[in-house]
């Protein structure tokens, strides 16, 4: 087998500031410092040309308000502090406009507008990238934008509530973006898409963020993958979209009485393959979702694994792993229009005899205790005593209130490991 050539982010990045040598040789440097030419940002960009570079040494400068109506290239050097004062910094009205190396802090909070470090306005391409953010209202934010790379930043904040606190990274009817190796913490969704395609959301680490980790809504074609959502409000949440893939992702330690690991609502024709649930109150809720394949998912230690409603049909559940979770399968329908076939449960007492990795008796993931608590949640009171094991017992040896057909009928004997 040939192997495959891996080159670092790092070197990456080196190798591609090689290849754009050339095309900025072509174009002038404004350098911006205390012992410079220029002393403020604003005097650099008015002098300069479209795609000329402007790199700005380290220091502190003050940008308010400014708009950006040149295609240029900014650069900090040991990352100069570029701060709003309390007010929005930059908003971007140039194609391909790109930002290496600065640090923006202090943008102001408002109720009426979205005030942000870096607003991207109906733009053709663009870069952001090893660029840090603190206390930002808003700190990326693209409108109308599209072919926007995002990359390496650190976004951090310190808001405690959600009404007066904005997104790290945020998105509106930009199309074919690219949100990659970023950090993003402390805001009220880590990132949020709305009316946005066929865009690639991956390797991010979203973290301690009120709301979300991640939000998608009315935004279809995209995909997100081995990317990490922590201790948020909840992890992430899918919202009336369509076409998505949610691919190695790991969700973790999203705890709280109305949280999630990943909230699915009203999507259609999408994947989750390879994710990882663990510690959420809830792995995964969803509601009038229809033809998704779920599918070497592994959820362990959660309070519900699978919270899926009635409303839920054509689901194709297969080769994930239900390990110690409270409640591994939960739904408040005694009818049942999904199918769940060849996953391990680590509940599961049939047996194999004749040795094909595969139980001879059906399994039946959704207790009568389980469907009790869906229905009336105080019931959770009654766990672990001796009635709800004589009640769940005799369900299972005679079922009249689960679903009937709510069985996976090939469960696996042991954890589902894929091949290489």
């Amino acid at each position: 087998m040939a192997q495959v050539l891996r080159i670092s982010p790092n070197k990456m990045r080196y190798v591609f500031a090689l290849l754009l040598m050339p095309f900025l040789a072509c174009a002038s440097v404004f350098k911006v410092g205390q012992n410079q030419p220029y002393k403020t940002i604003q005097s650099a960009v008015e002098a300069a040309s479209t795609k000329d570079t402007i790199l700005v040494m380290a220091g502190k400068y003050n940008v308010r308000n400014f708009v950006l109506r040149k295609q240029l290239t900014f650069i900090g050097k040991n990352y100069p502090v570029i701060t709003g004062q309390g007010e929005k910094i930059m908003e971007i009205h140039a194609d391909s406009t790109s930002f290496y190396g600065l640090k923006f802090v202090d943008v102001a909070t408002s109720y009426i507008n979205d005030n942000a470090a870096l607003k991207f306005v109906r733009t053709m391409g663009g870069l952001v990238q090893d660029c840090k953010f603190d206390t930002c209202f808003f700190a990326i934010y693209t409108a109308n934008s599209n072919f926007i790379t995002i990359n390496n930043n650190n976004v951090q904040s310190r808001y405690t509530d959600e009404a007066s606190s904005g997104n790290a990274i945020h998105a509106w009817y930009s199309n074919d973006l690219t949100i990659t190796n970023n950090k993003v913490y402390g805001h009220r969704d880590g990132i949020y898409l709305e009316f946005v395609e066929n865009s690639v959301i991956t390797n991010n680490y979203s973290y301690n963020n009120l709301r979300y980790g991640l939000h998608f809504m009315f935004s279809h074609n995209n995909v997100y993958s081995k990317n990490i959502f922590e201790a948020n409000g909840a992890g992430c949440a899918v919202m009336y979209s369509n076409n998505v893939a949610m691919l190695d992702n790991i969700f973790r330690e999203n705890w709280g009485a109305a949280s999630y690991g990943l909230l699915l609502k009203d999507i259609k024709d999408s994947r989750l393959e390879g994710n990882y649930f663990y510690h959420n109150s809830v792995a995964i809720h969803t509601d009038n979702s229809m033809r998704l394949l779920i599918k070497s998912n592994t959820f362990e230690l959660n309070g519900w694994g699978l919270r899926i409603m009635g409303s839920c049909m054509d689901n194709n559940l297969t080769q994930n792993n239900f390990i110690d979770n409270t409640f591994q399968v939960a739904t408040n329908s005694q009818r049942n229009y999904n199918t769940y076939e060849g996953n391990y449960w680590s509940d599961y007492t049939g047996y194999d005899l004749d040795r094909d990795g595969r139980g001879d008796v059906p399994h039946r993931p959704v207790s009568l205790y389980t469907y009790m608590v869906t229905q009336n949640a105080p019931t959770v009171i009654l766990m672990r005593s001796l009635i709800i094991d004589l009640l769940n017992l005799a369900e299972k040896v005679m079922p009249t209130i689960t679903p009937k057909t709510l069985t996976d009928d090939a469960p696996l004997m042991k954890p589902y490991h894929a091949r290489d």
